[in-house]
């Protein structure tokens, strides 16, 4: 059996004329836009609340442990690290509260704008934050969806529950990996 690990994806750059966004408020936290990670042309698109952690105390980079529980249910479920990219609803780290609902409203253009430049094949939306902003209906949860797929905003989207969550609560594991199974077996039929 290939043993597992994480890896450093490569950055997406911002695009020059979002780099300096100051809409949401977010940028008075000190965190820098981070667009997406990556391969920008991979057929699967997956979906996060927010950016994490990058460096560690010493600002030495680090991969977080939402991205090495996702890159290693990804491995599991037979998804090559090219065929996935990953983005957020919101683009800057929060490093404090701020006005949840209006910042996410606000960012979703930065997220509709990628859609449309990338198009990828599929959708992956991990965690109830990032389900209810892209299915804009804030009553839905991950627990009621997962398992299947939907037609959202024109994409093929499915729901996993969020690798943190799946990474604190070991029992959600399988669950994360069986969603990503399911994205596996779909992306196999439109290659």
């Amino acid at each position: 059996m290939n043993s597992f690990c994480p890896i450093m994806w490569n950055e997406d750059p911002t695009p020059e004329d979002q780099r300096d966004c100051k809409e949401c408020g977010l940028y008075e936290h000190g965190s820098r836009m981070i667009w997406g990670e990556g391969n920008p042309k991979a057929p699967i698109m997956i979906i996060l609340d927010n950016p994490g952690a990058r460096e560690d105390r010493e600002g030495n980079p680090m991969v977080c442990g939402t991205r090495q529980t996702l890159q290693k249910a990804a491995h599991e479920a037979g998804i090559d690290e090219e065929q996935m990219y990953v983005t957020y609803i919101v683009k800057r780290q929060p490093k404090r509260a701020y006005d949840k609902g209006k910042t996410r409203e606000i960012c979703m253009k930065h997220l509709y704008a990628q859609l449309e430049e990338q198009k990828p094949k599929l959708i992956i939306c991990l965690g109830n934050v990032a389900v209810q902003s892209f299915f804009q209906d804030q009553e839905l949860e991950v627990k009621g969806l997962r398992g299947n797929f939907y037609q959202m905003n024109g994409y093929q989207t499915t729901v996993a529950y969020h690798p943190l969550a799946a990474r604190r609560r070991p029992n959600l594991y399988p669950l994360l990996l069986e969603d990503m199974q399911l994205v596996a077996s779909e992306l196999r039929k439109k290659l």
